[in-house]
């Protein structure tokens, strides 16, 4: 146990140190684009970095804790918290940056996060498929979660998003041949569903035991259908999908302060941090839908450009 502890506090250090290093990325951007008066492209761009580093932030802290309680088994376990905390960077300074370029170093860093996302979440249905019953609820609940390497690819593609977005005018910038609001609110409605999926199964596994429980899964799709209605529909302003995804965006904090008074409530509480952290909810996992929120929200802004 003491072992377990130390590791916990190592853990807590590093990531003490790699926030600090996003304040200084997000005041290096700053520096660097001194002067520049941001475009609505850049904007927006600077909305899906923060998104990015957001999810970034919630992927590091909650693969290093279930990562330390697998023991690291594997030694690419080790890889999508790196790789998280170089996104978390990437997002930081790039929310900081308002000069309408794209940025090699972070181009990079999202697309090794995108590739690790895509690798995690091969290991991860492996993880589930190898044990007895294979896919099953008991699986679900217990094996490596789906949800979380997706968590990584989503934050690499907003990122890479962003790096697209920032270069050119708000009005004809274009992601994968669409319009750059329609691709971008469709990436956060999708992103917001998978999220919901992976909200649901954990707190059924809780049974539902508190009603604030509900609120993850009920109001973040109705959030991601408002979007998804507002990316395929004609570009003008749709002020239900803007209201949604603010209260969507305040929730992922909320739910954040509901996780950790259920680490509170836990036998020892605060005081048995070192165990409850892994015994209780997830404390880093709510502030996903924030992320996807705040991606959502800068969709809105490019979609309504056109109009």
């Amino acid at each position: 146990m003491g072992t377990h502890g130390g590791h916990v506090r190592l853990g807590i250090g590093v990531t003490a140190g790699v926030a600090g290093l996003a304040l200084a990325a997000w005041l290096s951007g700053r520096r660097a684009a001194r002067g520049a008066a941001p475009t609505e492209a850049v904007r927006a761009a600077r909305a899906c970095h923060r998104s990015s580093a957001l999810l970034a932030t919630s992927v590091l802290a909650d693969s290093a804790l279930e990562h330390e309680r697998g023991a690291y088994a594997n030694p690419a376990m080790y890889l999508p918290p790196l790789v998280a905390a170089l996104a978390l960077l990437a997002g930081a300074h790039g929310g900081g940056d308002a000069r309408p370029r794209r940025h090699r170093v972070r181009h990079a860093v999202y697309g090794s996060a995108m590739a690790t996302g895509v690798a995690g979440t091969g290991f991860h249905l492996y993880n589930i498929l190898k044990r007895p019953g294979r896919w099953s609820w008991h699986n679900l609940f217990r094996a490596a979660p789906l949800g979380a390497p997706m968590a990584l690819l989503l934050a690499g593609g907003l990122g890479l998003a962003a790096e697209r977005v920032r270069h050119g005018h708000a009005r004809v910038q274009r992601l994968l041949g669409r319009p750059a609001g329609q691709a971008l609110g469709l990436l956060a409605g999708v992103g917001l569903l998978g999220t919901t999926g992976e909200a649901g199964l954990l707190h059924f596994r809780g049974a539902f035991q508190h009603r604030a429980m509900y609120l993850p899964v009920s109001l973040p799709p109705l959030a991601a259908a408002a979007l998804l209605h507002a990316a395929v529909t004609s570009p003008t302003r749709h002020p239900l999908a803007r209201a949604l995804l603010r209260l969507l965006r305040a929730l992922g904090w909320l739910g954040m302060a509901f996780h950790a008074r259920g680490i509170a409530r836990r036998q020892g509480g605060w005081r048995n941090w070192s165990q409850n952290l892994f015994a209780g909810p997830p404390l880093p996992a709510p502030p996903s839908f924030s992320a996807l929120a705040v991606a959502g929200l800068a969709a809105l802004r490019l979609r309504e450009r056109r109009a």
